[in-house]
Order: structure tokens, then C-alpha cells, then sequence
């Protein structure tokens, strides 16, 4: 008779943080692996990453190496401000967060909260934001060591390293609120309204510290400043000048309301990623369905989309048209066209700094000195901007992109398609934007020249976005965040930006040389002319990325899927 053997079981290993870093970057490499254009993007990107940090180190270094302990703490404070503002609101407008390590992947896996959430944002450290962040908040280091010496220096570098990992922190607490929040139909607007006034926060911000520094004395300025670095926006980065001027009291007290500051959003960043880890928010009950009216096709057509042709045109366009309105990616996109569309505008128009600290006398002399030429270029921007979502249109398909690769669609179509749904949701925004700025700028005549300029340079931005999202596309990871982003796709997205807007405004630039050279003649021509250019120049593009398509659907396929 056989005796069982007994194996001992060997005890779990425990998980720590050093696990999420070699996973990500094992996943780095696998994506790397035989994709030469990513990793030239990414150490492109880690080279301007690291430009930008020696030249921030340098500025906040400069007091200590100057030895002017006067203009120390206003740096920090400032400086520091900035930093964490930045890490806070350019993620949900621009840049997204890097997700290399999806968290809805490790929804099975036997983690604790506290694991998942240390381990992620071990993760995260390991990128170039961080890289760069950190090394330009070293300047405030060098900055305590030369006023205080050695023990300044040492709490300098314990509030950059908590100033870090409070900026991670937020921006991956906020990003997933708002992934949340966008996820939920039922309360789409309510986080319209919130991303908008976060993305509005930072234009307002630059415009008071700009009236402050023009009128404002060094000694009003320094008061400033003492008040922001008590709070958690600037408490971590002054703590180090603080020790070197003999505050060691507000030191520790500021150490630890960086401390508390970190606590409270790592608690909030775990209950709204275990939310997004869980599925999808609930809209509400079920509805009944209408009668099939018309047919169980023409119920897949929206009825704004009800003129379409039930053809694959068609199909595309009422296809599209649901994405932009229920997919939380691009229902963030077009939220920030939205709040940007509308600031940038009146900031410019209405003198910046000077109607923030002058009020009404400011706001008289900025419409009187408001121009033609002036405001179309400020609607090239906005077209420019709005286009600008386009640029990797394929990237939201990811791997369904597919369907489209297998049913033959020709990419003149495609392409068409994409822009009428697109142009759907958009050119009404456009349209409020260019009658609100005229009203509040009490020139109704100028409306035709807003117009013109603006369509003009949307239509240039479809074209040019079109060859873009064909010729420069990215895969998105497969994440509930709307603002997550593969690691090194957030230069790949800068750099496609960049490109975008520039092609667009220097395609649009006759309209603001028309709008500075002909007089009120521009006034009545505007309009249909920017109308027709903008319309041909979206159909040319079309046309020329469609055939561009035709020939590069199994490579762009494979660019925009993810790879797992």
C-alpha cells in the first residue's frame, strides 16, 4: 500500500512595490521590442524632459547659489505651486497619465488596497515626468544646503520627495474621479462642469500672478508667498528654506501637512480606483425600448444623423456619432475643446492681466483696441484646437479598428465619415464661441470675420489631422480612464500636437493677413470664403489621407493595438 506523500505548501510571497516596477518595466520592453519609432519617440521625449528639468533645477536653485535668501522662499513657494498645479490639471486637459500597468487588470488578482495602490504608484515614479519633476525640485534643495547647511538640505529633500509623490498621488486621485464620473451617464454633466472649471483654474492662476508681479511691490509679494507655502500646494517645497532661516517649528508643521496632504489622496485615489476597478457605473434602470419605427436599422442611426445614407458612409458616421457621445475618452476631449475654446478667446481679447486688475477700464480699452486681425488669430487657435482631437481618431478604435480593415471600407470614405460625425458635436461649439465672443465684445459686425477664420482653420486641421491620425498613430491602453496613456505616448502626443497646430494656423494665416489688409470688405467676404476654404480643404485631405489609408490599414491596425 502506497503512502501519500504530503508537500508542504510554500508560504505566499508577499507583494511588494518592487513588483509593479520590474512588471512595468517588463511591459515597457515588450512594447519597445521591435518598434524602433517608439523608442527613438521615447528617448526623444527623455531628452526634452531632462532640458526642461536642468532649466527648472537652474531657476530654483538660483537663490541659494546667489545667496539671496530674500527671493528664496517666494521661489519655493511659487515654484513648487506651479508643480503640483501642473501634475493636477495638464493630465485631464493634454498630456493624460501614463498607465503602462492598467489597474482594472489587477481586479482578480488577491491584493489588498494598500498593495495595489503603493505598488502603482511605485510605478508611476518610474517614468520621464517624474524623472524630470524631481530633478528640477532638486534646485530647492541645493537652494536650503547653500542658505542653511547640511540639516536645511535634509528636510529640502524629505519635502521634494513627499512634494512628488503628493503631485503623483493627485494626478492619479483626480484622473480617476473623473474617469468615474465620465464612465456614469446619469452624471456626465455635473463632471463637465468640474473638468471645466479644474481646466480654467490654471489660465485664471497665471493671469493673478501676472497683475501681481506688474503691480504688486516684493514686499506684498513675499506675503503671498508665505501664505501659499502653508498650504498643500506649496508646504513641501518651502519646508528646507524655511529650516535654513531658523523656522524649524514651520518646517516640521509644513513636512506634515505635506504628510496629511499625501494621506488624504492616496485614500481618495484608492476608493475611486477600486470604483473603476469594479465595472461600469450604472445609468440607470432600463428603459423600454421604442418600437422598431422605421425599421431595427434605422434605430442604429442617432437622430441627429437621420439624413445619412444607409450605406457604410452612413453606417460610419451613426457609429461615430454614438462614440463621441458615450465613450468617456472622447467625451473628455471634447470637454476640454470646450473650456479652452472659450478662455483662451476672452483672455486674449480682453487684455489678460490688466481686466483681471483693472476691471471695467481694462475691459473698455481692451475692446477698443480689439482688431479684426487680432481676433481671427485668436479664432485659428480655437479651429486649430478643435481639429486637433483627430489626430489619433484611429487610436480610439483600438483593435476594432479591425472590422474596418476586414470589411474593406476605402479610406476616402472612412475619413469623410470620421469628419461629418466629428464636425457634428463640434461646429455648434464653434459657432456659440463666435457669437459669444462677439457680444461680449459688442462688435456684431465682426461676427462673419470670426467665422471665417475659424472654419478656415478647422477645415485645414481635419485635413492636416487626417494624414496625422493615419501617418503618427498610437495605441491607447485599454482602461475605464479616459486620460490614461501608455508610457512614452505622452510625447508622441505632444509631438503630434505641436504638429497639428502649427500645420493648422500656418494653413489659416491668410485669413488673418485678409482680416489686417482689407478693410471692412473682410467683413462681408470673411464668412463664405473661410467657409468654402475650410470645406475644400477638409475634402482634399480626405481624399489624399484616403488613399494613404488604403495602403497603410494592416500597419495602422498593429499601431493602434494594444499590446498586452
Amino acid at each position: 500500500m502506497a503512502v501519500p506523500v504530503t508537500v508542504p505548501e510554500r508560504p505566499a510571497r508577499r507583494v511588494s512595490p518592487w513588483h509593479f516596477v520590474r512588471l512595468k518595466l517588463r511591459v515597457l520592453g515588450n512594447n519597445f521590442r521591435g518598434q524602433t519609432w517608439r523608442v527613438a519617440l521615447f528617448v526623444l521625449g527623455l531628452l526634452f524632459g531632462l532640458w526642461f528639468a536642468a532649466v527648472g533645477f537652474f531657476l530654483l536653485a538660483a537663490p541659494g547659489l546667489a545667496g539671496e535668501s530674500r527671493y528664496a522662499l517666494m521661489i519655493a513657494a511659487f515654484g513648487g505651486g506651479v508643480l503640483t498645479l501642473g501634475w493636477l490639471l495638464l493630465p485631464l486637459v493634454f498630456f493624460g497619465v501614463d498607465e503602462t500597468l492598467d489597474p482594472a487588470r489587477f481586479a482578480l488578482l488577491p491584493l489588498s488596497r494598500r498593495t495595489l495602490v503603493t505598488g502603482l504608484l511605485a510605478a508611476a515614479l518610474v517614468s520621464v515626468p517624474a524623472l524630470a519633476t524631481a530633478i528640477t525640485a532638486a534646485g530647492l534643495v541645493v537652494t536650503a544646503g547653500a542658505l542653511g547647511g547640511w540639516a536645511a538640505a535634509l528636510v529640502g529633500a524629505l519635502g521634494v520627495v513627499v512634494g512628488l509623490l503628493v503631485c503623483l498621488a493627485g494626478a492619479r486621485a483626480l484622473t480617476s474621479a473623473f474617469a468615474t464620473m465620465l464612465r456614469s451617464r446619469r452624471v456626465r454633466d455635473l463632471a463637465a462642469v468640474l473638468l471645466a472649471v479644474l481646466a480654467a483654474l490654471l489660465g485664471p492662476l497665471q493671469l493673478l500672478v501676472l497683475a501681481a508681479v506688474r503691480q504688486t511691490d516684493w514686499d506684498r509679494l513675499d506675503g503671498v508667498a508665505r501664505v501659499v507655502g502653508w498650504t498643500p500646494f506649496g508646504a513641501p517645497w518651502t519646508a528646507g528654506v524655511d529650516m535654513a532661516q531658523g523656522r524649524t517649528g514651520a518646517a516640521v508643521v509644513k513636512l506634515l501637512i505635506a504628510v496629511a496632504t499625501l494621506g488624504v489622496l492616496l485614500f481618495w485615489w484608492s476608493r475611486s480606483l477600486e470604483s473603476a476597478m469594479v465595472g461600469t457605473a450604472s445609468s440607470g434602470p432600463a428603459r423600454t425600448p421604442r418600437a422598431l419605427a422605421g425599421g431595427a436599422v434605422a434605430q442604429l442611426f442617432p437622430r441627429a444623423v437621420g439624413w445619412a445614407r444607409r450605406d457604410r458612409f452612413g453606417a460610419i458616421v451613426a457609429r461615430e456619432c454614438r462614440y463621441w457621445w458615450r465613450d468617456a475618452r472622447r467625451r473628455a476631449n471634447l470637454i476640454t475643446v470646450a473650456v479652452v475654446g472659450v478662455f483662451v478667446p476672452l483672455m486674449v481679447n480682453l487684455g489678460g492681466p490688466a481686466f483681471l486688475s483693472e476691471g471695467g477700464a481694462a475691459f473698455d480699452q481692451a475692446t477698443a483696441d480689439s482688431s479684426p486681425a487680432m481676433v481671427s488669430l485668436t479664432m485659428v487657435f480655437v479651429g486649430a484646437l478643435a481639429s486637433l482631437t483627430l489626430a489619433n481618431q484611429f487610436g480610439f478604435d483600438g483593435s476594432s479598428f479591425a472590422a474596418n480593415v476586414v470589411a474593406g471600407v476605402p479610406g476616402r470614405v472612412e475619413l469623410r465619415a470620421r469628419m461629418a460625425a466629428f464636425s457634428i458635436y463640434v461646429v455648434p461649439m464653434l459657432l456659440v464661441i463666435a457669437v459669444a465672443l462677439a457680444v461680449v465684445l459688442g462688435r456684431p459686425e465682426w461676427l462673419g470675420v470670426m467665422g471665417g477664420a475659424l472654419f478656415a482653420a478647422y477645415g485645414c486641421g481635419l485635413a492636416i489631422n487626417a494624414f496625422v491620425s493615419v501617418l503618427g498613430a498610437y495605441s491607447l491602453p485599454e482602461s475605464s480612464n479616459p486620460f490614461a496613456l501608455n508610457s512614452g505616448a505622452g510625447f508622441t502626443k505632444g509631438l503630434l500636437t505641436l504638429v497639428s497646430m502649427v500645420g493648422s494656423a500656418v494653413v489659416a494665416v491668410p485669413f488673418v493677413v485678409a482680416a489686417a489688409l482689407l478693410g471692412d470688405v473682410w467683413l462681408w467676404l470673411a464668412l463664405p470664403v473661410g467657409l468654402a476654404y475650410g470645406g475644400g480643404a477638409a475634402l482634399l485631405g480626405a481624399y489624399m489621407a484616403g488613399d494613404t489609408l488604403d495602403h497603410r490599414q494592416p500597419e495602422l491596425l498593429a499601431n493602434v493595438t494594444p499590446r498586452r
